[in-house]
């Protein structure tokens, strides 16, 4: 069950819809999932649900409370831990954001007094059900991180995940102040140089050199298919948002005419707004399974892009190394030392390239199968609802042509 601010209603109990996007591992022993969800202002709090049959747990079924930047240190320690360089980090989740719904609302409300109070009823529910459908999508988003984590083979077995799950209070991890901010910056600028200094770098296995070509051009093309499919989902919404005022006035219309056109009036009333719900499932079901698709494979992407990025200055490390060991050899000072820092080099590189084929290889085949599922589902929805469009206008014409 998710709850949300009394103000905006109480969202009834639902599954979360956004994560059936995403394929993960059959294994059931250990599975996670977020059990409930409660928005309070500028922050949520996520109840974390875990079921497991694994010894290292203390408990086989129990539960948590968490906060976003729980998961962001999460993330981050992953991310910061060399162990993992060869493996696809799963995307954190993106910040919760409800400014521009909750914004919405608050205008609404300042306008009440110049519409009529059925027209501000119906507007304050279509707004209501876009901050529940941004809720639940929100919450999916978290607990597809933690089941994907959950599922993958080294991931799982990480102590912080552990205590992430088991921890009871809270794991006082705060916000990054203005300083840690400002250094997060510098050091993502200082990794895009070493990225522009790394891309002259030809990968000495012509496989992975395919993959970065790939992948450099479809995180980019991904990219802008999500801003373009983001661009069809709002047109959708405005207009059926567009049809609520339009039949509310054929419908005011048709109780004011006297005469025999005012069963034609509220008929079209009635037509408009059953066609502004079909538009409306229209919007949810592209946004659904279109548009998070592709906004999670422009992550997904990313974090595939930063493993090889981290397998490119692995190479360059071991290079870096083996000249530091030509130069000793010739100089006759330090030979062992370079050859044990050309070891450690040579090693992490050849762990890095094997885990790393092998996550690229999930990487594809998990995105094959879920663009072919979601984009499958999202064409029979639109058959649905264009076969309900069509037996609609057959209906509404058949009932005016008898009038």
């Amino acid at each position: 069950m998710m709850e949300d601010d009394p103000a905006l209603g109480d969202p009834s109990p639902a599954s979360n819809p956004a994560t059936s996007n995403i394929d993960l591992s059959t294994d059931t022993s250990l599975v996670v999932d977020i059990s409930d969800a409660l928005s309070e202002h500028e922050k949520v709090k996520f109840t974390v649900h875990t079921k497991t049959t694994l010894p290292e747990f203390r408990q086989s079924d129990f539960s948590v409370v968490r906060e976003h930047e729980e998961f962001v240190w999460l993330h981050d320690r992953y991310i910061e831990n060399e162990e993992y360089a060869g493996v696809l980090i799963p995307p954190a989740p993106p910040r919760p954001d409800f400014d521009e719904s909750r914004d919405k609302l608050y205008r609404l409300g300042q306008s009440e007094g110049q519409m009529t109070k059925a027209e501000f009823q119906k507007m304050k529910a279509e707004l209501e059900a876009e901050y529940l459908a941004e809720f639940k999508k929100t919450v999916a988003m978290h607990e597809v991180f933690l089941s994907r984590i959950a599922s993958h083979p080294r991931l799982r077995n990480e102590h912080n995940f552990r205590v992430f799950l088991e921890y009871k209070d809270e794991l006082q991890v705060r916000g990054k102040n203005k300083k840690e901010r400002l250094g997060g910056l510098f050091k993502n600028l200082g990794k895009t140089v070493d990225e522009a200094m790394l891309s002259n770098y030809k990968d000495v296995d012509e496989s992975f050199e395919k993959e970065k070509q790939f992948l450099t051009g479809y995180h980019g093309k991904v990219k802008d298919a999500t801003r373009f499919a983001d661009r069809m989902t709002r047109s959708h919404k405005v207009v059926a948002d567009s049809y609520i005022p339009i039949a509310y006035a054929l419908g005011q219309l048709g109780t004011s005419d006297p005469t025999e056109l005012s069963k034609f009036l509220t008929k079209s009333g009635e037509t408009f707004e059953r066609t502004r719900k079909l538009e409306g499932r229209v919007s949810t079901d592209g946004d659904l399974k279109l548009s998070d698709t592709l906004r999670y494979y422009e992550r997904d992407s990313q974090a595939a892009l930063d493993l090889l990025y981290r397998r490119t200055r692995s190479l360059a490390n071991l290079e870096k190394a083996n000249t530091a060991l030509t130069k000793a050899r010739t100089r006759g000072k330090g030979v062992s030392e370079a050859e044990e820092a050309k070891r450690i080099c040579d090693e992490k590189f050849s762990q890095l390239s094997e885990t790393g084929k092998q996550e690229l290889a999930n990487f594809n085949a998990r995105r094959l199968a879920q663009f072919r599922k979601n984009m499958t589902e999202l064409a029979e929805l639109q058959i649905k609802h264009a076969k309900s469009q069509l037996k609609l206008l057959r209906e509404v014409s058949d009932a005016l042509s008898g009038m």
